[in-house]
C-alpha cells in the first residue's frame, strides 16, 4: 500500500467525565510529565515527515485550549471541531481531510500518549488495497460470562481473544465510505473504527500492539502516567515545607496563638490577628506548591485584612495545596515565647487546626519553648513560630 500520502486523524473531542473534573479541564489536557496529554499524543506522529496532514477533532467548548497546547507545531496540525459521539467525529475529521485526499489514514485516541513508532510502522505497514490493520494485544485474564442471577455461565478460551488498540489504519476512501454508510443507519453505534470497517465486510489485520500503549481512562491512569514520564515509578510524592514568622509584642490583655485566644499583659502587633503560629503553618503548606508565601496572597497594606482571624488564611493555604494535587498529612508547630504558657491550651490549638486541615488530632504537633531569657523573645519583645507541613502530592485530580 503507497504511503507516500498518509494521514492521521486523533480523537480529542471527548469530555472524559470518568477520570473526573480538573481546572486543566478534560483529560487529554491534564499534564502528565509537565506537559498535557494530548501534546504527548500529537508528537507520537509528528516524529514521522510522512505524516503532514495531522487532524486533531476537539469539542467546541476546547478551542482555546486546544490552540494553546497545540500552536506551536504549525501547519502540520489542524483542528477541527468533533461532534457528539466518537463516531460523528471521525467522520467530521475524515470529511476534514478529504481534498487532501490521503491514501492512507491512522485514526488514534487523543490519550493513548505512549503509542511507539513501532507500533505506528508495524499498522502501516500491514495496510492493503482493501484492508485495514490495528495493533492489539492478547487478553491474559481469565474470561467468565455472565449468566442469570450474577452467576458464571461459562468461561471463555481466551486463546483467541484480544484487546484492541489505536492506532488503527485504513485505505482511506475505503473507511471514510464506511464512516458515510454507517451514519445513514442511525441504529448502528461502533465502539471502534475497525468494527465498522468489519461491517462492510473489510478485512482487518492484528498487529502486535504493546502493554505500555494504554488509554488514559481514570485519574489513576493520568496519576501513573505522570509517575512514569517523570521517572519516579509510582513512587509517592512526598513534600516538606517551613515557615517561620515573628511579631513583636505590645501592651494588651491578650494573644492569639494557633486560632486560641489566651489571655496575657500583653498582645502581638500585627494587620490580622498576628497569630504567629498559623502565619507559619500557612507558609509551610504554600512552600509544598511554590505558591509564594503569606503576604503575597493576603498583603498588610490590604485594609480588608485589618484584624483577620489568621484561620482565613490557614484555610486559603489548605484550598491551594488541594487545588494543585496535595493532601496535608502532617503539621508541626513549634511556638517560642517566654509567655504565656501554651500548656494548658495545647489541645485547643490542635483542635482548631485540626478543623481546618481535616488532619487527625494525632497528625496535628504543637510544641512550646523559652528561649532562655535570650535575645528579642527572652526579654518578652515578641514571639516566634516554626512551622513544617507534609503533603503527598499526585492525588487531587480525583477530587479537584
Amino acid at each position: 500500500m503507497d504511503q507516500s500520502k498518509t494521514a492521521v486523524v486523533i480523537v480529542a473531542a471527548g469530555r472524559g467525565e470518568r477520570a473526573g473534573q480538573s481546572a486543566e479541564g478534560p483529560k487529554q489536557y491534564r499534564r502528565i510529565g509537565g506537559r498535557p496529554v494530548l501534546q504527548w499524543t500529537v508528537e507520537a506522529f509528528l516524529r514521522f515527515p510522512m505524516f503532514q496532514n495531522i487532524v486533531v477533532l476537539i469539542h467546541p467548548d476546547d478551542v482555546d485550549r486546544a490552540r494553546d497546547c497545540l500552536a506551536s507545531y504549525g501547519d502540520r496540525v489542524r483542528l477541527v471541531e468533533g461532534s457528539i459521539t466518537r463516531q460523528a467525529s471521525v467522520l467530521k475529521g475524515l470529511e476534514a481531510l478529504r481534498e487532501a485526499a490521503p491514501h492512507v489514514v491512522l485514526i488514534h485516541d487523543g490519550v493513548r500518549p505512549f503509542v511507539s513508532e513501532r507500533v505506528i510502522a508495524s499498522v502501516l505497514d500491514a495496510i492493503t488495497e482493501r484492508g485495514g490493520a490495528i495493533p492489539s494485544v492478547p487478553v491474559t485474564d481469565t474470561i467468565k460470562r455472565m449468566g442469570d442471577r450474577g452467576l458464571i455461565a461459562n468461561t471463555v478460551d481466551r486463546r483467541e481473544l484480544f484487546a484492541a488498540q489505536t492506532p488503527q489504519g485504513f485505505p482511506f476512501g475505503l473507511i471514510l465510505g464506511a464512516h458515510e454508510a454507517a451514519v445513514q443507519q442511525t441504529a448502528l453505534s461502533f465502539t471502534d473504527d475497525a468494527s465498522l470497517f468489519e461491517w462492510l465486510g473489510h478485512p482487518v489485520a492484528l498487529v502486535p500492539g504493546e502493554i505500555g500503549n494504554v488509554k488514559l481512562t481514570l485519574a489513576e491512569d493520568i496519576v501513573a502516567a505522570d509517575n512514569k514520564l517523570k521517572g519516579t515509578s509510582g513512587m509517592i510524592d512526598v513534600r516538606t515545607g517551613n515557615g517561620y514568622d515573628v511579631h513583636q509584642l505590645v501592651e494588651g490583655d491578650h494573644v492569639t496563638l494557633c486560632g486560641v485566644r489566651i489571655p496575657h499583659d500583653q498582645s502581638l502587633l500585627g494587620h490580622s490577628d498576628a497569630d504567629v503560629g498559623l502565619h507559619a503553618l500557612t507558609d509551610a503548606l504554600l512552600a509544598t506548591c511554590g505558591a509564594g508565601d503569606i503576604g503575597a496572597h493576603f498583603p498588610p497594606s490590604d485594609p480588608q485584612w485589618k484584624g483577620a482571624a489568621s484561620t482565613l488564611f490557614l484555610q486559603h493555604a489548605v484550598e491551594i495545596v488541594r487545588a494543585k494535587g496535595g493532601r496535608v498529612c502532617n503539621v508541626d508547630i513549634t511556638l517560642i515565647a517566654e509567655a504565656p504558657k501554651v500548656g494548658p491550651h495545647r489541645a485547643a490549638m490542635v483542635a482548631c487546626i485540626s478543623e481546618v486541615t481535616g488532619l487527625d488530632n494525632e497528625r496535628v504537633s504543637i510544641k512550646a519553648t523559652t528561649n532562655e531569657m535570650l535575645g528579642f523573645i527572652g526579654r518578652r519583645e515578641g514571639i516566634a513560630a516554626i512551622a513544617t507541613a507534609s503533603v503527598v502530592y499526585g492525588e487531587a485530580e480525583e477530587r479537584s
